[in-house]
């Protein structure tokens, strides 16, 4: 609990510093120029996405191997982090296009990544799609944290497998020949504080939610005793 409340403590330093570094402090690419900048807001925004799923998926492991009732919130905490990943996958999408816009000229053409993309977000709306059908099921929490430990699973596959197996459009080729990523000590910097802030604000986002789901689950109980 002390590792969460540093970290949603730490973005209100962490993502304003992000931000100067990014606009007035890294140098821009080469190759792309400035509009490599919104690398340092994609990047940590897909990490982000990839990063809540894991949580969900990670934190439904829990749910269902709980035999005493001891993580009878955790469903909640699952549901609330596939939220997240939900918002910062539709973002990563949407800076994504607008990368796409700048290095290629459109603002989607299907590439491996973007497809790969695209089914990931199906996978999960998916999952909300059941949860919504199911809101009377007494079953409906552990059918729900059973997809989403499988939804995980299939992660590593759509997110980094698939765009590296088939050619792909995107920026990593363009900013260098050799499809490594040439940073300097600055860009380095820059990408490492803004991924730390995008993780601090996902664990901020996600200890409101929780939060609110515990208040919320508190007045349902407080309201029922009343009757």
């Amino acid at each position: 609990m002390k590792i969460i409340s540093a970290a949603v403590k730490s973005v209100y330093i962490l993502m304003p510093a992000a931000i100067v570094m990014a606009f007035l402090w890294a140098p821009p690419a080469q190759v792309l120029g400035d509009s490599s900048r919104i690398m340092y807001f994609h990047v940590p925004i897909a990490w982000v996405s990839i990063l809540a799923f894991v949580v969900a998926g990670i934190v439904s492991i829990l749910f269902l191997a709980d035999r005493k009732g001891s993580f009878v919130m955790f469903d909640g905490i699952a549901y609330n982090s596939a939220v997240a990943g939900l918002v910062f996958t539709v973002l990563t999408v949407i800076t994504g296009s607008i990368w796409a816009r700048i290095s290629w000229g459109v603002f989607w053409n299907w590439d491996p990544r973007e497809t790969s993309i695209v089914i990931i977000l199906l996978i999960y709306i998916a999952y909300f799609s059941i949860q919504g059908a199911m809101a009377h099921n007494d079953n409906r929490g552990r059918i729900g944290s059973a997809y989403l430990i499988l939804a995980m699973i299939t992660l590593p596959f759509f997110a980094f497998l698939v765009p590296r197996i088939y050619p792909s459009l995107h920026p990593d080729p363009i900013i260098n020949a050799d499809r490594t990523i040439f940073l300097d000590d600055r860009m380095r910097s820059t990408l490492a504080v803004a991924i730390a802030s995008f993780t601090a604000l996902y664990c901020y986002i996600l200890h409101i939610m929780n939060r609110m789901m515990k208040l919320q689950n508190h007045i349902e109980e407080t309201s029922h005793e009343a009757d």
